[in-house]
């Protein structure tokens, strides 16, 4: 069990712990009203919020600020890994991959300041994440297919042996969710816990610092490869099936005329 964080101490004894007790709920000592990795999370996700509003608010064509440059460099580069991997119509995707992979990366980076943690160092957080994301691709899979289509993507390509396979894909998605998890956590609390363990038995600060700035870099690969799986599942669950494919070029076979090509 790591250290509590200054800020989220701070934080608990000046507002949460007074809210609490108000209400009639028992805090003290070292219990709080908001475990750590709450307050760490709600600070993040209400720093993003403000950010949006800021930025969005000073968007020029005319006059486009720094801020703005690197924005719309960020999300061209993700808009292209999308379609990449994705492929088409991958707009509507965007907000909801942009949003999930700049919280990760900040909630993974921010334990590198002090009095901070990060929340991905617990497993509540990056379940609460996977979850989300187990949910969000299931239902743009539903939404496209329709529930019994999508299902029977489950049953494989040949009818014979989806007695076999649905079982094992079912298997397999259900534990998505607990892999993400297990993965970002299991990273982020390892980090974090080699980090206090050098600041405590040698030299403080200095000996970390190394460490530190490995973590920076782990944080940052940890948060990309959270997003690139959560495209693939996406992936999977809005591409067409082997039947639509196969119609698809049976049709594009049928409309081709070497006329139309000269003509184009």
């Amino acid at each position: 069990m790591h250290e509590q964080s200054e800020i989220g101490v701070f934080l608990n004894k000046i507002l949460f712990d007074p809210i609490a007790r108000a209400m009639g709920i028992s805090v003290g000592g070292e219990h709080h009203a908001v475990p750590d990795h709450i307050v760490m999370a709600l600070i993040i996700a209400l720093g993003l919020v403000i950010f949006a509003i800021m930025v969005r608010r000073r968007l020029s064509v005319e006059n486009p600020t720094a801020m703005q440059h690197v924005l719309e460099v960020t999300l061209d580069a993700v808009q292209g890994l999308m379609k990449e991997v994705i492929g088409k119509d991958t707009r509507k995707f965007v907000p909801v991959i942009g949003t999930l992979g700049l919280y990760i990366l900040i909630c993974n980076i921010i334990g590198q300041l002090p009095g901070f943690i990060s929340p991905t160092s617990n497993l509540n957080i990056t379940a609460s994440c996977g979850i989300s994301v187990f949910i969000y691709y299931n239902y743009h899979g539903i939404r496209k297919h329709g529930i019994l289509k999508y299902l029977k993507h489950f049953a494989g390509p040949v009818w014979w042996l989806s007695w076999l396979l649905f079982p094992i894909e079912i298997v397999s998605h259900l534990a998505r969710p607990f892999s993400l998890s297990m993965r970002l956590f299991g990273n982020i609390f390892a980090e974090e816990l080699i980090i206090s363990s050098l600041n405590t038995y040698l030299f403080p600060f200095l000996a970390a610092v190394p460490v530190m700035l490995l973590g920076l870099l782990t944080g940052s690969i940890q948060a990309f490869i959270f997003i690139m799986l959560t495209m693939v599942y996406l992936s999977g669950a809005v591409e067409d099936s082997h039947e639509e494919d196969h119609s698809k070029e049976h049709h594009d076979d049928q409309g081709y005329s070497p006329v139309q090509s000269v003509a184009a």
